[in-house]
């Protein structure tokens, strides 16, 4: 089930996006990886339209959309695998149509995804936080 982000999600949001980036970003610093989970909680929920995939009553993935962009998309390891990603990014497009994210190139799990889904590479840079080298994707509308 996909449901709207509440407030009192804000502590599972957390834990997911932790437990996802420790196994996606093994390259990033326990520093950088702690100031982004307080700019999660602090900036980053509160200015985002975020929806949920539940499992049992318990959210298991995020996707926060900021207009057409994905600003975060976070499944809990367990559940990769399951179609709960791809039906969470089919929920952003029903509602957005075309989307771009960013994604760290050294993010073998994320990249792989947004490619199978069908998203193309437009750019990249090198992010100021991290001193990573970011993609810039985009999926073009799907008509």
């Amino acid at each position: 089930m996909i449901r709207q982000y509440q407030l009192e999600d804000a502590d599972a949001v957390v834990a997911i996006w932790r437990a996802a980036s420790q196994l996606a970003h093994p390259f990033l610093t326990d520093a950088f990886l702690s100031q982004e989970a307080a700019n999660l909680r602090a900036l980053y929920l509160p200015n985002a339209e975020t929806w949920l995939s539940e499992e049992d009553g318990a959210p298991v993935g995020f996707i926060a959309l900021i207009g057409d962009e994905i600003g975060g998309f976070f499944l809990a390891p367990a559940y990769h695998g399951r179609g709960l990603g791809k039906a969470l990014v089919d929920h952003a497009v029903a509602l957005k149509g075309a989307l771009r994210v960013e994604v760290f190139e050294r993010n073998q799990i994320g990249r792989s995804f947004y490619q199978r889904y069908g998203f193309r590479e437009t750019g990249r840079y090198r992010h100021d936080g991290s001193g990573e080298i970011a993609l810039k994707l985009t999926l073009p509308r799907i008509e």
